[in-house]
């Protein structure tokens, strides 16, 4: 069965620039910490609402910081992200673990947090992409690269 390539996802990291990487570590990305570059510092939050404010205060300070958390606590951030992607038009980059994924689309779980993520995400109007098991991490880069010269907030939800 194929998996999340994290050392992919973090060399894609390294290459986009990324200065900080606002982590609450879950079950889809936990292990990534393992594979980062010693340039990207990782800022560890307490809630999800929190991760969104550091990283708004980072870009604001000038760095490039990726936020990392799980679906549900996209859901319990929506006020920060509103705020900050939103309000202040700031091009928040999220890598954002979907739980349940695989399993919803197969048909193996009735997770409501997998089965709502989508939605949310376009009711917030962010653009985003799936990263799924076996996937290549490079669109990792090419929406950053749109996030960033759009100036517009993006996600990359990563598939369990």
């Amino acid at each position: 069965m194929p998996t999340i390539d994290l050392a992919g996802i973090a060399a894609q990291l390294q290459a986009c620039g990324i200065t900080h990487m606002v982590w609450i570590p879950d079950s889809e990305m936990g292990g990534l910490e393992a594979h980062l570059d010693p340039s990207i510092r990782l800022v560890r939050a307490c809630r999800e609402g929190e991760a969104i404010a550091i990283a708004a205060g980072l870009m604001l300070g000038g760095a490039r910081p990726a936020v990392v958390i799980q679906c549900t606590g996209f859901f319990e951030a929506g006020d920060a992200f509103r705020n900050v992607a939103k309000d202040l038009g700031l091009p928040l980059f999220l890598l954002i673990g979907h739980r349940n994924r695989t399993a919803f689309l197969e048909g193996r779980s009735k997770d409501s947090a997998a089965k709502h993520l989508q939605a949310v995400l376009g009711a917030w109007e962010l653009e985003y992409i799936a990263l799924e098991p076996g996937g290549d991490p490079a669109v990792i880069g090419e929406l950053y690269a749109r996030s960033q010269g759009s100036g517009s907030a993006a996600a990359v939800i990563v598939a369990e």
